[in-house]
């Protein structure tokens, strides 16, 4: 079985190339990243570098039994353009190319961004609506890349479709990429939680709760997801569901009470100074994610998670204290974060 990885070198690529590597029946394994992977990483991996809208994918997919699409671009906030081109035309061109390279399924990385918004936090399956959360960019390209999917599961019922509807994914390689993103290329991560303390953490309300995920975890369940014979959406995330008071005992401090429209402002105004990369319509989006229940992953992938969401989390912040990062270009520690004007357009970024 020869699978095909797009977005190999991120934070769930590397995982699950991995995860691949190790999988029996998988004799070969190939991987397409933006940027080029240092020589001698996962050698038994056939590197390509290509851009998802820019490069022809098909000779790349020719003989391969599974597509697997994590590609994904999340800065730059203030040009949504750019990240519709590359997320949402560029899983069109991985579909179209799949589909012409005679690949026998498709298994795509979605969200729990995905979704409509929450009315409890009641755990939810997966039929629950995909309509995302208009506010946020990213919630809205993954709710219409499910629509993408909705058609393409229709034109080609002979191509097994799955969709990993994943939490908040988080490793130790992955703490510098993470920062850059959604803290910000110029704010070191010593800075930022130098001793892992916040003594006071904004609690904006409305029963805010997160569920997080390790990337070996998510790889086992792609793993799963390649190699039996499903279809459909799978909500992946770990227990237990955090919330205020769990987030801030992680965080060694305590939670304060601060109206939500506030905290929203405050954000909005140091993303509209450019002083943070995180634009206001993620707190939007995390304010309204629903709790996904994840019964059906467990008993179709018979997959179920090695790692705690607290213990996910925990090893990212000691990667934040410590500085750590990856061995690919989106995962490197001594990476600015920084990307030129032509990087931007030509799709070459942060991967997921």
């Amino acid at each position: 079985m020869r699978i095909v990885v797009t977005g190999a070198s991120g934070n769930v690529g590397t995982a699950v190339v991995r995860e691949l590597l190790t999988t029996p029946g998988v004799d070969a394994v190939t991987g397409i990243a933006r940027r080029p992977v240092p020589p001698g990483f996962l050698e038994q991996v056939e590197w390509h570098r290509a851009d998802v809208v820019d490069d022809d994918l098909r000779p790349l997919f020719r003989g391969a039994d599974v597509v697997v699409h994590l590609a994904w671009l999340f800065q730059p906030t203030h040009r949504p353009e750019v990240t519709w081109r590359a997320n949402v035309e560029g899983t069109a061109a991985v579909l179209r190319a799949a589909a012409d390279a005679g690949a026998r399924a498709v298994v795509v990385a979605s969200s729990v961004g995905a979704y409509s918004a929450r009315r409890s936090t009641r755990p939810v399956p997966e039929d629950w609506p995909t309509d995302g959360v208009p506010t946020a960019a990213y919630s809205r390209e993954k709710a219409y890349v499910e629509r993408m999917l909705d058609t393409f599961e229709h034109e080609w019922p002979q191509i097994r479709v799955v969709r990993m509807r994943t939490a908040f994914i988080f490793q130790r390689d992955s703490a510098a990429q993470q920062r850059r993103l959604f803290l910000g290329p110029l704010v070191p991560g010593s800075l930022v939680l130098r001793h892992l303390r916040v003594p006071l953490l904004p609690d904006p309300g409305g029963n805010l709760v997160i569920q997080a995920l390790h990337a070996a975890d998510a790889a086992r369940a792609y793993r799963q997801a390649v190699v039996l014979p499903v279809r459909g959406p799978f909500n992946l995330a770990a227990e237990p569901v955090l919330d205020m008071a769990q987030l801030s005992r992680l965080l060694h401090g305590r939670p304060v009470a601060v109206p939500f429209r506030a905290v929203r402002v405050a954000m909005a105004a140091a993303w509209h100074a450019h002083l943070v990369p995180a634009a206001p319509g993620l707190l939007d989006l995390v304010g309204a994610m629903p709790v996904m229940a994840t019964d059906r992953a467990r008993d179709e992938l018979d997959w179920e998670p090695l790692v705690s969401s607290t213990d996910a989390i925990e090893e990212f912040l000691d990667g934040l204290r410590s500085g750590a990062g990856g061995p690919t270009p989106p995962l490197a520690a001594e990476s600015s974060g920084l990307l030129r004007h032509h990087e931007f357009t030509t799709g070459v970024g942060a991967q997921p």
